[in-house]
């Protein structure tokens, strides 16, 4: 492996040394905890019945060997969501595969898991970025019960896999390994859902065709196949190492789905500390892990809501991580992945092309990624650039070296010949605040728009502009009140057809929001995120409709171009009222008012930490 990047290497001294004070107390507590827990063996007997009443014979002698390891699974499932409903039967048969191993598993608890997808320019979104701290709120309930020698958390999407780790990591002294389920075969191409879109947002096709395309592209069980955050997730969790290698990606009814799923079952039995190699996820989780899913993230063209779910995540280890270093590391880390939105590809595309494991080769290789860091599969993360195949002699998996490189150069890169010199994300910051951008999917032509402001304080309002033509002109949209305070912070896709449609028309466009756009942010220049976000103070509170705006990516500047002073001698505009109640909104409200800021993480569990 190649000598760490410089600026790598930079950035992880600074994160370790931020890090430092609450680092090293987030590890004295989860020893303490491991010290002090009530095992089975100090549990009473009436705590030990009921906790294994509902068990078979078997599994209850197993529970009562105290060396026998028992694992809790925490579970997302639901069979609304497409890349949840797979996970229907997986306790049984892992419970099988703990068995082989001598050891038992337990449905520990269940987390909510809500789809974007579904409740995408609904009331129900607004309760989207708060449902990643009750997962973790569940998680930790979950496993409460302390029954448990090690955890397998069964999630993919959105919100769903930070909320699980983040609740796993508050007992960090135990070994987990998430579980994937895979994505959905390809169906209708990314890019032609895309137009379909855009051609009703603009009146040329009704709502049949809108419905078949979308139908067409969604249509069976799985995660969707564009590079948006579920998928995102999985790079992130393989990038530290709590994920079987290359096992991502792998389509649900795919043999070698069902084979991972008991490895990992096997996997995680191993490293339990009834055992000689005790990996507790707590330390598996530190500032080189951290790094290396950043850098991943970065390499691939990843998530927005990453630029929260990261900090959230280190945050809940002990880490302390903001924007500056994540644009640091942009700068420097090549974008290798050229999948929809950033490209036509989908992720089936990607994994058949060489997926995780060529692209962290690439990337070890480019000393970009720590090789060393801990993981709870291998010895290192070093060994995360092998990848599985079925034994045919057997109903295991062998695991070899992946390719050198990329079988398919248009979807995955090799450092020699990048897509791009840079990673894909940007801090935009200036005297409207802190923002960040997703340029990947941005021709470099649109990174600077400066033109006057249209301010909308709901999304819905964009569309009666749009309709009328009032916003056939250069014009940089303003979609404030959006924020983790005001509302949760939903995401904005209503707004990308009718932006998108401007700028094919020759217009010069961007949005300026303190609202998010997540990992589907499409060919509009979107400074998103922002911070301060209006509710709390920011100046985006007292732009007006007119006002002179500069959005500038490649200079990493918003600003507001005009008399500043007489700008914050404005009174600021008011939240609207709508949007505080119905669809179970009241009952967020204390949870919205103790956010911390997007660039915190957005959390309610953290706040302003």
């Amino acid at each position: 492996m190649s000598q760490l990047n410089t600026t790598v290497a930079a950035v992880t001294a600074r994160i370790v040394e931020r890090s430092r004070e609450l680092r090293s107390d987030y590890l004295t507590q989860i020893k303490r905890d491991q010290q002090d827990r009530p095992t089975r063996s100090k549990l009473s007997c009436g705590n030990l019945a009921h906790g294994f009443a509902a068990c078979g014979t078997a599994d209850k002698d197993s529970l009562k060997l105290m060396q026998s390891a028992n694992i809790a699974i925490v579970t997302a499932y639901n069979d609304m969501l497409s890349a949840h409903q797979p996970y229907a039967d997986y306790p049984d048969k892992i419970k099988q595969a703990l068995r082989e191993m001598g050891c038992t598993g337990q449905v520990a608890g269940g987390v909510p898991a809500m789809c974007d997808g579904v409740t995408q320019g609904q009331a129900g979104m607004e309760l989207s970025l708060l449902s990643r701290d009750v997962i973790a709120q569940c998680t930790a309930i979950a496993l409460s019960h302390q029954m448990f020698d090690g955890v397998l958390a069964l999630g993919i999407c959105d919100k769903i896999v930070p909320g699980l780790l983040m609740g796993v990591l508050s007992f960090g002294y135990l070994p987990a390994l998430f579980v994937p389920a895979g994505p959905m075969p390809s169906g209708l191409p990314n890019k032609e859902k895309q137009r379909i879109r855009q051609l009703y947002a603009e009146g040329q096709v009704d709502r049949e065709v809108l419905l078949q395309a979308e139908s067409d592209s969604y249509h069976s069980p799985g995660t969707c196949t564009f590079y948006g955050t579920a998928n995102s997730n999985q790079v992130v969790l393989e990038a530290m190492g709590l994920q079987l290698p290359s096992s991502s990606f792998l389509n649900p009814d795919s043999p070698m789905r069902e084979r991972l799923t008991r490895e990992a079952s096997h996997q995680v039995a191993r490293i339990t500390a009834l055992g000689t190699d005790y990996r507790p996820v707590g330390e598996i989780v530190d500032e080189r892990a951290m790094v290396n899913a950043t850098v991943a993230l970065l390499a691939t063209g990843g998530s927005t809501n990453h630029t929260m779910h990261l900090v959230a995540i280190a945050r809940a280890a002990g880490i302390i991580m903001n924007w500056t270093d994540l644009a640091d590391l942009s700068a420097v880390v090549p974008m290798l992945a050229k999948v929809y939105p950033n490209g036509q590809a989908d992720v089936n595309h990607f994994h058949a092309a060489g997926g995780t494991a060529v692209l962290f080769r690439q990337l070890l290789e480019g000393g970009l990624m720590h090789a060393d860091a801990r993981t709870a599969w291998g010895d290192n993360f070093a060994d995360f650039t092998q990848e599985a195949v079925m034994d045919m002699a057997g109903d295991g998996v062998l695991w070899r070296e992946s390719p050198l490189q990329s079988l398919d150069q248009a979807v995955l890169a090799s450092l020699d010949s990048p897509f791009a010199d840079e990673g894909g994300v940007r801090l935009l910051q200036g005297n409207l605040g802190r923002s960040v951008m997703k340029v990947s999917a941005v021709a470099q032509e649109h990174w600077i728009v400066e033109a006057p402001a249209v301010v909308i304080d709901d999304q819905d309002q964009l569309a009666g502009l749009f309709e009328t033509g009032k916003l056939n002109r250069d014009c940089v949209v303003v979609a404030r009140f959006q924020g983790p305070q005001a509302l949760g912070m939903p995401e904005l896709h209503k707004l990308t057809p009718f932006l998108s449609s401007l700028q094919d028309k020759g217009f010069r466009v961007a949005l300026v929001t303190d609202g998010r756009m997540s990992g589907a942010s499409g060919k509009v220049p979107a400074a998103i995120h922002l911070v301060p976000e209006a509710m709390a103070g920011g100046m985006l509170a007292k732009i007006n409709d007119g006002d002179l705006l500069r959005v500038d990516a490649v200079a990493g500047e918003l600003q507001f171009l005009g008399d500043l002073q007489a700008l914050q001698a404005r009174a600021p505009a008011t939240q609207p009222a709508a949007g505080q109640r119905g669809c179970g909104r009241e009952l967020f409200r204390m949870n919205r008012l103790a956010m911390g800021t997007a660039e915190q993480g957005a959390s309610f569990l953290y706040g302003n930490d």
